[in-house]
């Protein structure tokens, strides 16, 4: 087989052709919005919004009476719309702080999901899916929700471009400026939100940390603002998709560990070697300015 049929092969098929496109239409997705998760330190309420979407999964499950996945999709996209507004208002109650709250909403979530898939038989089986991702399972209404849904955050996020910077890097200025700051915020939570559903079905429940914040911070060694940030982050995630996807072909390995795998080792490769933050460039600074 020349390289040339290697390449083309898997894309024979019609599965491979939708989750080609999957995988690249969250890519950019995932990237552009992680790079606000990995700027603000929020990577563990990335990670609580996706374990917290379980009950939503599980009421799904049982509402539709045989685990239909559009059932499933808007279950999860209430729940962790809902986790996130959530989170916020708990965090801004009592002085509470925002982990503290993200720990106990997930806690909560978490467990109430535990309880829920507990009482239906068969139900892991079906969780497979969620939890580790099935991108090589997408259909044409997959695609089509992550289209919709993908591009009204982006647009959101192109709209209120400079409005989420101030607030994200200033909220004194944001303030001053007589910015919502509140409003912003919760609504960049349930941008987050939108974004772990919608990206459920490529790398699943367990991964989807890695996805949101291991390109974006790719692209944040390389990059020295935030839209170069997350053009670096969402080319780094759309190729890490598509030579997992290959990996997963040819290999047999599960399309989102596989997809996760070479988005870290871009991400290794780019911590040895980055101009301006990486770790050989340090070394090399250390040596010059000892001797």
């Amino acid at each position: 087989m020349s390289v040339i049929e290697a390449i083309a092969a898997p894309f024979r098929y019609p599965f491979m052709v939708r989750a080609l496109v999957a995988s690249v239409l969250v890519g950019g997705l995932s990237a552009i919005v992680g790079s606000y998760v990995v700027l603000r330190s929020m990577a563990f309420l990335g990670d609580a919004i996706a374990h917290s979407v379980l009950p939503g999964v599980a009421v799904g499950f049982l509402v539709s009476g045989r685990g239909d996945r559009r059932a499933l999709f808007w279950w999860a996209l209430l729940t962790a719309i809902l986790v996130s507004l959530g989170v916020g208002w708990t965090s801004r109650q009592g002085r509470i702080k925002e982990e503290t709250a993200i720990g106990i909403v997930f806690a909560g979530m978490f467990s109430l999901g535990i309880a829920l898939m507990s009482t239906v038989r068969g139900f892991a089986v079906d969780l497979v899916h969620f939890l580790f991702g099935n991108v090589l399972g997408a259909s044409s209404w997959d695609i089509t929700m992550i289209a919709i849904f993908g591009g009204g955050v982006i647009l959101i996020i192109f709209l209120f471009y400079k409005e989420f910077l101030i607030v994200s890097f200033d909220p004194t200025l944001a303030t001053t400026l007589r910015l919502p700051v509140a409003s912003y915020r919760y609504l960049l939570l349930i941008l987050i939100a939108t974004t772990v559903v919608v990206s459920l079905q490529t790398v699943g429940l367990a991964l989807m940390l890695a996805m949101l914040i291991t390109p974006a911070t790719t692209g944040y060694l390389l990059a020295r603002r935030l839209p170069g940030m997350m053009a670096i982050g969402s080319a780094v995630r759309i190729l890490s998709g598509i030579i997992g996807l290959y990996l997963s072909f040819y290999f047999g390995i599960a399309s989102g560990a596989a997809i996760v795998l070479v988005a870290i080792g871009f991400f290794l490769i780019v911590l040895l070697i980055s101009p301006r933050r990486g770790f050989i460039r340090r070394i090399l600074r250390s040596a010059k300015e000892g001797g």
